[in-house]
């Protein structure tokens, strides 16, 4: 990437390498109007782990730091994550090597940003994680602060007067104490609980990680600072026992193209596309004849995105025809890193796969695309076959824009926003 470049990522946890000797790491987590809310928004070396325990900070030493992002379990509320540089000797220009670098859980690379115009500041916002279209972008931002990072923390809404937020200069550095044995991404949830509390189901026993099928995008060359594979299963967060669980599978491309996801465990997952470009977009699955089987995806949306679902039959690979006129990017997860439905509003633009954890509840829709909007839902209560989803019930099939209420039994259910050409709104009504 260069400066100013943006593409989509995972939302996955994703780790982020900072590079660059003399360089502190930090981040800063901003809502919509671009602000922290107040001091826990700031993770730096005096503060390592945000208190939702969804962003951490760590040293590797050779002038690497992590930052672990958990993008599938941060707050709604937070719309940006700021990735920090600053010196407390010499400039950004002295700092040799500078980079940043964002790493999936089985270790690919999914974003590098190497800043080359570094110039006399102190303190640079070197990249950011942002929302879009329902998903995760990272940018490449590059801004220096000449007044180091006290310009930058009061210009994100940080009170550099506050003796227990980070000043310009940060403290002297003292050694890290031991950290504790634990997986970096095993996040713990947020503080505070939705008013609608969701009933909790039994946490399932980790799962052994599969090895992750090889991508058709150029290997990236090996560093002795690239991260190995992180734990999955319980980490997606409490209440969804359904599915396999397996390390997420992701290709890059351009126009049409036939793809083969081998080595997956069989059962449902979320296979997420994004395109860029315009024309006819279709994604269909192929059985072991090559024949169509099933449509996933049959949009004209320009720039389309969306999640949909597809099964990894028990015997042989998942093999997906697509049609696309532009680049995309192509990624298979477990049903078990879907969103979860709350009392708090989800908005997305095409088609969604969603879980419900909890009891009885209403789900109200807001529609503003002209097409079809088709709403299913799959009850697993009762469903032991973890190999295949039950047969679904249809929620919602209208055309136009509109606003609706529909009842949900409880769960845990799948809720798949199968065709919505346009934006919507989700969100769950106490009962």
């Amino acid at each position: 990437m260069i400066k100013g470049d943006n593409s989509f990522v995972p939302s996955v946890p994703l780790r982020i390498g900072v590079r660059g000797a003399g360089l502190d790491a930090m981040a800063l987590l901003l809502t919509e109007s671009g602000a922290v809310r107040g001091d826990g928004d700031v993770v730096f070396h005096g503060a390592p782990v945000h208190p939702s325990g969804t962003v951490r900070l760590t040293e590797a030493g050779g002038g690497t730091a992590w930052l672990d992002v958990g993008l599938n379990t941060i707050e709604d509320r937070i719309t940006r994550v700021l990735v920090v540089g600053s010196t407390a000797h010499g400039t950004i220009r002295d700092v040799a090597g500078l980079s940043v670098e964002a790493f999936a859980p089985d270790g690919t690379s999914v974003a590098r940003y190497d800043v080359t115009d570094g110039a006399g500041e102190t303190a640079m916002v070197l990249a950011e994680l942002y929302r879009r279209s329902g998903g995760w972008k990272f940018r490449a931002v590059g801004q220096g602060y000449a007044n180091g990072l006290a310009g930058l923390a009061t210009d994100h809404g940080v009170d550099v007067a506050d003796p227990d937020a980070p000043q310009a200069p940060l403290p002297p550095r003292t050694p890290p104490a031991p950290v504790a044995p634990v997986a970096p991404m095993a996040f713990v949830p947020a503080p505070t609980a939705p008013a609608f509390a969701l009933p909790q189901m039994p946490p399932v026993p980790p799962v052994p990680p599969v090895p992750p099928a090889v991508p058709v995008a150029p290997a990236v060359p090996a560093s002795p600072a690239v991260p190995g594979p992180l734990p999955y299963g319980p980490g997606y967060g409490p209440g969804w026992s359904y599915g396999p669980v397996f390390a997420p599978y992701t290709q890059i491309g351009r126009d049409n193209d036939v793809i083969t996801v081998s080595g997956l465990p069989p059962g449902p997952v979320v296979v997420q596309l994004d395109v860029q470009g315009d024309g006819y977009t279709g994604l269909v699955v192929l059985d072991r004849r090559n024949k169509e089987k099933e449509y996933l995806v049959n949009s004209t949306e320009d720039d389309f995105r969306g999640r949909v679902l597809a099964t990894v039959p028990e015997k042989g690979s998942l093999r997906l025809k697509l049609e696309a006129e532009g680049p995309w990017r192509l990624e298979v997860s477990p049903l078990a890193a879907a969103h979860r439905l709350t009392e708090e509003a989800v908005a997305y633009r095409g088609p969604e796969v969603l879980l419900h954890t909890g009891g009885v509840a209403d789900l109200a829709i807001h529609y503003g695309g002209d097409d079809n909007l088709i709403v299913n839902v799959y009850e697993l209560a009762g469903h032991d076959d973890h190999t295949a989803l039950p047969r679904d019930e249809n929620l919602v099939n209208e055309i136009g824009k509109r606003r609706e209420t529909v009842p949900l039994p409880q769960g845990p259910l799948v809720v798949q926003f199968e065709a919505a050409d346009g934006p919507w709104k989700a969100r769950l009504k106490r009962v």
